[in-house]
């Protein structure tokens, strides 16, 4: 199975992966390409480092993303898990059968945080 993961916030999609209060996991038959379950899972305090390390435990495969900082996609990487950033928007589990039909848009471009990747001044644009 295929475990693909996406940031929510208020049971909608946050497009600021670090702003995520809860993570929708889908999982997908690989053979049919079709959604099997789906699960809404809480993570743990967003600390440095937190997020992709309790994803990697969850079994995810993929995770569809808006902004995301470069330190997150890269740990992300390490673990082995595809990470798609840039993702405009939308109801998870339509992001999901998109990602699925290869139709999912996405821009490719994380978030523009530094330092410890302090993104809060920048918007819901991430």
């Amino acid at each position: 199975m295929l475990k693909i993961v996406v940031p929510t916030i208020n049971g909608g999609f946050s497009s600021h992966f670090g702003g995520a209060d809860r993570f929708a996991i889908f999982e997908v038959d690989e053979g049919s390409r079709t959604i099997a379950s789906q699960v809404s899972a809480a993570p743990p305090p967003h600390e440095q480092g937190s997020f992709p390390l309790w994803l990697r435990d969850q079994g995810a495969s993929v995770i569809l993303a808006g902004g995301m900082g470069p330190r997150a996609v890269q740990m992300l990487e390490q673990f082995g898990i595809e990470t798609v950033i840039g993702v405009g928007g939308g109801e998870p589990e339509q992001l999901v059968r998109a990602y699925l039909d290869g139709t999912l848009s996405a821009t490719g471009e994380g978030c523009g945080g530094g330092g410890l990747h302090d993104c809060a001044g920048h918007g819901d644009g991430h």
